[in-house]
C-alpha cells in the first residue's frame, strides 16, 4: 500500500516562503506532482517531477515555485517564495508507481498566506 505524508505547511506573511515536503512509502514512485485545492475552487496542478527529474509548473506559479526531488528516493519538496494570498490553499502531494495506472494522494497540508 502507498502511503503519501505531507508537511511544511503553515500560515505566512505576503511574500515570505514555505518548504513543503511529501516523502512516499510502499512502492518506487515514478512522478510526484504538488496539487491545490482553494474553498470553492477545484482541486489543480501546481507541480509535477518526473523520477528523472524533469519538472514542470503552472502558469501561476513559475518563477515562484522549485519542485525538487532527491535522486531515486520517495522524497518532493515543494519550495514556496513570494508568496500571495491566492496561494492559499490545501496542498496535496500526488503520484504513481512504475507498477501500474493507481495514483495515490497525501491527506494534505494547509498554506495560508495572510497579513
Amino acid at each position: 500500500q502507498v502511503q503519501l505524508v505531507e508537511s511544511g505547511g503553515g500560515l505566512v506573511q505576503p511574500g515570505g516562503s514555505l518548504r513543503l515536503s511529501c516523502t512516499g512509502s510502499g512502492a518506487r514512485l515514478r512522478d510526484m506532482n504538488w496539487y491545490r485545492q482553494a474553498p470553492g475552487n477545484e482541486r489543480e496542478l501546481v507541480a509535477t517531477i518526473t523520477s528523472e527529474g524533469s519538472a514542470n509548473y503552472a502558469d501561476s506559479v513559475k518563477g515562484r515555485f522549485t519542485i525538487l526531488r532527491e535522486n531515486g528516493k520517495n522524497t518532493v519538496f515543494l519550495q514556496m517564495n513570494s508568496l500571495k494570498p491566492e496561494d492559499t490553499a490545501v496542498y496535496y502531494c500526488n503520484a504513481g508507481t512504475f507498477l501500474g495506472l493507481q495514483r495515490y494522494w497525501g491527506q494534505g497540508t494547509q498554506v495560508t498566506v495572510s497579513s
